[in-house]
This record gives C-alpha cells, sequence and structure tokens, in this order.
C-alpha cells in the first residue's frame, strides 16, 4: 500500500474515533468519496492495525444502529425550515 494511502487512512481513522463523524462528513473533509473512506476504514485499516479497526468497527455499527433515528431528525428540521419560508 502507498504512503500516500496509508497516512489517509490513519487520519480518517483517528478521526472518526476522536470525533464519532460519519462517513459522509469524513468524506467531505478528506475530499473523497463515500465509498473510498468506507474502504479505507473496513479493508485498509484491517490490513494495518486490527485494534484500531475494532474501535472503529464498533463506531460505524453505532451509526447503522441510530440511521433511523438521524434520517427522520434530518427529514424533520428540513420540512421545519421550509415552513418558515
Amino acid at each position: 500500500m502507498k504512503s500516500n494511502i496509508i497516512k489517509r487512512v490513519l487520519d480518517e481513522t483517528f478521526h472518526i474515533i476522536n470525533t464519532g463523524d460519519t462517513i459522509r462528513e469524513i468524506a467531505k473533509i478528506y475530499g473523497v468519496s463515500k465509498s473510498t473512506v468506507h474502504k479505507d476504514l473496513n479493508e485498509r485499516l484491517y490490513e494495518l492495525d486490527i485494534d484500531l479497526y475494532k474501535r472503529v468497527s464498533d463506531i460505524l455499527k453505532y451509526h447503522i444502529d441510530v440511521r433511523h433515528i438521524r434520517g427522520g431528525e434530518s427529514t424533520r428540521i428540513k420540512y421545519l425550515k421550509l415552513s418558515n419560508f
């Protein structure tokens, strides 16, 4: 694996551990696609450091568990903003 990819994977890893951001938010910050972040955190990180992989995996599982709540909240906020215009 190239050194720039390794650096990006580790940067994304420490970012998600420290902030708890979603894959979508991390993709915007690092200027890559959601697919790239997903591959970095699920495949490449596993090859680099299994302990970090386990920590990130727990965060990603939590995001999956609450996505139906986040989606509903986002929709509610969207329509509240539209009704104020």
